[in-house]
């Protein structure tokens, strides 16, 4: 068996001209645009990379944005303002931190400091909270955009057997909830593993579906997974190649070539969760200009 490959720039595309057909009725409509703020501290370029990525997104589809750059001297209190500001203004629909932050500065301070309400990373406790519930939320982007590769693939969930491989805030625990509750499309029985699991092949080997968010490169091995399974790989590593232009090649969590001979589907790195992520993104910016998850106030 050769696994099938997922596609997930093609299902990003999709969903992006959904939600390009969508801000362009809503427009029509007679509202303005929906209006993304994100805020960098620093310049790491991994997360200029990103941001690019994002608000080339988001000029694509129609939605405005915005980014401020601040230096990565800055202090909590000065970032928790400039969050606030953000908070008040009335035109801003979406507000994004981009993660990591230096150091100095707490993650989940920073997070918790953000209006619930323009949270579409999904990342503020609130959301979490009512993800957990079964409640209506801005879910974490790489799972959602995980969970719409499975609907247009037609990948069942139900019943099965899902092991998170990784119990970041992030993916790995977003996604082992998504997989385990009812309003997701999910009720699969999910582990989750993380750096502490013993014997990790215990439980890989037992996975109908697999998702692999640890960021440790071919971590996964083809006889640490059965036949017929669904890989889902989230990592995306950077590889010293010298027979690359860039110095480096890009490669996931898992050993694409060993475990694509065991897999049913497999996501490639590049080219699978990742545009998901920017595309759902984009959904929960829309979805928070237009109060579909909070109602705005009247």
């Amino acid at each position: 068996m050769s696994g099938k490959l997922i596609d997930g720039r093609k299902v990003a595309e999709l969903l992006r001209a959904e939600v390009r057909e969508d801000v362009e009725a809503w427009v029509a409509a007679g509202n303005r645009p929906p209006f993304l703020q994100v805020v960098q501290v620093g310049a790491d370029p991994g997360s200029t990379t990103y941001i690019g990525a994002k608000t080339r997104a988001c000029r694509d589809v129609g939605i405005d944005s915005a980014t401020e750059r601040l230096p990565d001297t800055i202090s909590a209190r000065e970032l928790r303002n400039a969050v606030l500001r953000h908070n008040e203004n009335d035109q801003v629909d979406g507000i994004l931190v981009q993660l990591p932050l230096p150091g100095h500065l707490s993650s989940h301070a920073v997070i918790e400091s953000i209006d619930y309400r323009k949270d579409v990373d999904g990342f503020h406790p609130m959301n979490v909270g009512r993800l957990s519930l079964d409640q209506p939320t801005f879910r974490s982007c790489t799972p959602a955009g995980i969970f719409e590769l499975f609907k247009h693939y037609s990948i069942p969930v139900k019943s099965r057997h899902a092991v998170v491989v990784g119990a970041s805030n992030i993916v790995g625990s977003p996604m082992a909830t998504m997989l385990s509750r009812e309003n997701t499309s999910g009720k699969a029985t999910t582990t989750i593993c993380h750096k502490f699991t013993k014997d990790l092949t215990q439980h890989t080997i037992s996975a109908d579906i697999l998702v692999v968010a640890a960021g440790q490169p071919n971590l996964i091995r083809g006889e640490m997974v059965k036949e017929g399974v669904v890989v889902i790989d989230v990592g995306i590593n950077r590889i010293a190649d010298d027979t690359e232009d860039r110095g480096y090649r890009l490669v996931g969590d898992c050993h694409f070539e060993s475990v694509r001979e065991k897999a049913s589907w497999i996501t490639p790195v590049p080219g699978g969760v990742g545009p998901m992520t920017v595309a759902m993104l984009m959904k929960n910016t829309l979805l928070a200009a237009k109060g579909s998850i909070y109602p705005k106030p009247e």
